[in-house]
């Protein structure tokens, strides 16, 4: 490689930096690589023919996201092999609650100064992610940004396309009162509500570092726990399962969330008892003395998932998620009002 500026190298971008980066995250990229990849990383665009076999007519769903302030806790600990995931995950989380089964994914990170080391162990994760949705990595950006963010510091965000036949689209609207909701466990707290964790800690170094009983584990280590990516488990129970909606549960909780899949006149009523609460946020609620509505309005509480079924079809849908490795369990039901959810 002939490219090389000392004048930009000086201002405090190093163009080679880059170049061993990309070499180094080259094994990490061809772990991801599919049937449908028709170009490798480097190029100005990513090249994807997708399989069409068996759809009719294929619409293709978008996500893009990023990590939010979680990255802060992979700043401090020095711990950058897992934060990828995350990101990959509140991408094609969204995409599957359409029934739509994700293609590819791209990233974009920026860095106060590029480590090439560093950038390849953030790609490792998205590839790790890639790997546990079954989508491929094909592309990306890697910005080197002096002054903007600190050189110890970066920022994470991603897109992912899939395809789903437009007859299989999800239909919401079809909801009824009386439909059976799913819930299906979250790994952790994920990537939202970090924010509020910050302060409820007053996190650094010390206090990641403390371990707690009921945790089994540091606090640093849970909170970074990656996100879990529900993509195979979910579109194996749309294969056996009339799913009628899906709420991914991200920022703004339950109350938020899961209205989103809501039909007009639709209530979602949810068992309190039922919900299988981590003890992550049990420790967030009393050392913050956060009420429980709040809670429940800003993390997913250990459901990451919600999926409506029919009634009868509810034993079959724990079934089939269970046997794909997804805890799933039934957490309340839909009833006629406009209330959105409750809690009782």
């Amino acid at each position: 490689m002939k490219s090389y500026s000392e004048s930009y190298k000086k201002a405090g971008v190093d163009v080679t930096a880059g170049y061993k980066a990309v070499e180094l995250m080259k094994v990490h990229v061809a772990r991801t690589v599919t049937s449908g990849v028709l170009s490798g990383i480097g190029g100005f665009g990513g090249l994807f023919e997708p399989d069409l076999t068996g759809i009719k007519k294929p619409v293709f769903v978008s996500g893009t996201d990023g990590v939010g302030t979680k990255l802060k806790i992979a700043f401090l600990m020095d711990k950058h092999n897992t934060i990828g995931i995350d990101c990959v995950a509140m991408c094609v989380n969204d995409i599957i609650c359409c029934g739509a089964k994700p293609q590819f994914f791209l990233d974009y990170i920026a860095v106060g100064k590029n480590y090439p080391e560093k950038v390849a162990e953030i790609v490792s994760g998205i590839a790790d992610g890639c790997v546990q949705s079954g989508c491929a990595l094909i592309g990306g950006e890697t910005a080197e940004m002096p002054g903007f963010y600190p050189v110890d510091e970066y920022d994470v965000a991603g897109f992912s396309v899939g395809v789903v036949d437009k007859e299989k689209i999800l239909k919401p609207d079809e909801q009824k009162s009386g439909d059976v909701l799913i819930a299906i466990k979250s790994s952790g707290v994920h990537s939202n509500g970090f924010s509020l964790i910050r302060k409820v800690f007053t996190v650094n170094e010390q206090t990641l570092a403390r371990h707690f009983s009921d945790l089994g584990t540091t606090l640093g280590e849970c909170l970074l726990t990656p996100t879990k990516i529900y993509v195979k488990p979910v579109l194996e129970l749309l294969e056996q399962v009339n799913v009628k909606a899906i709420s991914h549960i991200t920022g703004g909780g339950f109350y938020e969330n899961i209205p989103r899949s809501l039909p007009s006149g639709i209530t979602a009523k949810i068992e309190r008892n039922a919900v299988e609460v981590l003890p992550i946020f049990d420790l967030i609620a009393r050392t913050g003395n956060i009420p429980e509505r709040d809670m429940f309005n800003t993390f997913n509480m250990g459901v990451g998932m919600i999926v409506s079924v029919d009634k009868n079809d509810a034993d079959k849908a724990v079934e089939v998620l269970n046997a794909s490795g997804a805890e799933a369990y039934v957490l309340g039901e839909l009833t006629e009002g406009d209330e959105g959810v409750i809690i009782s």
